[in-house]
């Protein structure tokens, strides 16, 4: 029989190309989302969709009570930095409480391995690049302080009951499915990539560059691009470190290597064929000038390295994906 596994926010980005890479293992996938966020199209047609969202304990109850499962994957959050900031009680009550009650009912229906979609956010503005799991942990907002406090719950859910985890601490992901299924597409959308394409293909006016005064080499931040199929990639290796009777963990997960804000544009430029228009903003908060990870650990101990996450083949990916949503919203 094939393995099952609930992958909670599996409509979303990164999360869905994790549902996409196990159902092309053969795995059974259902996928419980509420989606404020996610989309019903990144849904493939062979995981099973349960609309919910984890505020709701007795969805969620029954959800899980529909095992066993081998393994539970959990991506549903509010996610955004800038966003955090200036509503920070919301972030840290909804996704702290959310967690932990998908933590405690994983517990309570007998789940044995859990995934977290967790962030490099938790390290706030380091003085040390790159950055390995045993540098200080500050996170700069409440997005970040929010995922460390389910690293913790984590850590105890371990030690109480058994619950076996890995926290992923993912940098920046980016780019598309190489088959073309999937893609990125938030809504507003905030990441740099998707926003330098969007600006190439005339979708909006200029790209903002918020910030051009940081002590990086050109001003703008430096920031560790890891593609979204490598990211999954490292959520299955995670999963065959817990089922070899792995001890819990938390990861970094990057290529060791930093873009600009600059480099970027200067790259989607190349790939698109075409300027770029760009205009500079003011900083925003919660922004570090730079962050690169240090992926040895996860190299060790997952024997994973990243595969297509060379700059070119990020946005390749990505704007073949944008480019098609285009010219399908064309009139």
């Amino acid at each position: 029989m094939p393995r099952r596994f609930l992958v909670t926010g599996g409509a979303g980005f990164v999360g869905s190309h994790l549902v996409a890479t196990l159902l092309d293992r053969g795995d059974a996938c259902v996928v419980l989302d509420n989606l404020r966020t996610g989309h019903l199209g990144a849904v493939l047609p062979r995981a099973r969709l349960i609309t919910c969202d984890l505020a709701d304990r007795v969805a969620l109850d029954e959800a899980l009570a529909d095992g066993p499962w081998d393994a539970v994957f959990h991506f549903a959050a509010m996610s955004l930095v800038g966003e955090s900031m200036r509503e920070p009680y919301r972030y840290l009550a909804e996704n702290i409480g959310s967690g932990i009650a998908l933590i405690e009912a994983c517990v309570r229906h007998g789940v044995r391995r859990f995934v977290l979609s967790s962030t490099a956010a938790l390290f706030g503005a380091p003085e040390q690049m790159p950055i390995g799991e045993n540098a200080p942990i500050t996170p700069g907002s409440p997005y970040g302080e929010s995922k460390w406090v389910l690293e913790r719950a984590l850590m105890w859910a371990d030690r109480i009951h058994g619950l076996r985890s890995a926290c992923l601490r993912y940098f920046n992901a980016a780019g598309a499915d190489p088959a073309g299924r999937l893609g990125e597409a938030h809504d507003p959308e905030t990441h740099l990539i998707p926003l330098v394409i969007d600006a190439a293909l005339g979708r909006r006016a200029a790209l903002d560059i918020f910030g051009t005064d940081y002590a990086t080499h050109d001003g703008t931040c430096i920031r560790d691009y890891i593609h979204v199929t490598d990211l999954a990639a490292a959520h299955v290796a995670a999963l065959r470190h817990l089922e070899a009777g792995g001890a819990s963990a938390a990861l970094n997960l990057g290529t060791g290597a930093g873009l600009s804000v600059r480099a970027i544009l200067t790259a989607v430029e190349r790939v698109a064929g075409r300027a770029v228009p760009a205009e500079m903003a003011p900083r925003r908060a919660g922004d570090p000038p730079e962050l690169v990870a240090d992926p040895t650990r996860a190299r060790q101990l997952l024997g994973w390295t990243p595969r297509c996450s060379d700059i070119e083949s990020v946005i390749a990916t990505a704007y073949r994906w944008a480019a098609r949503q285009h010219n399908r919203q064309a009139p």
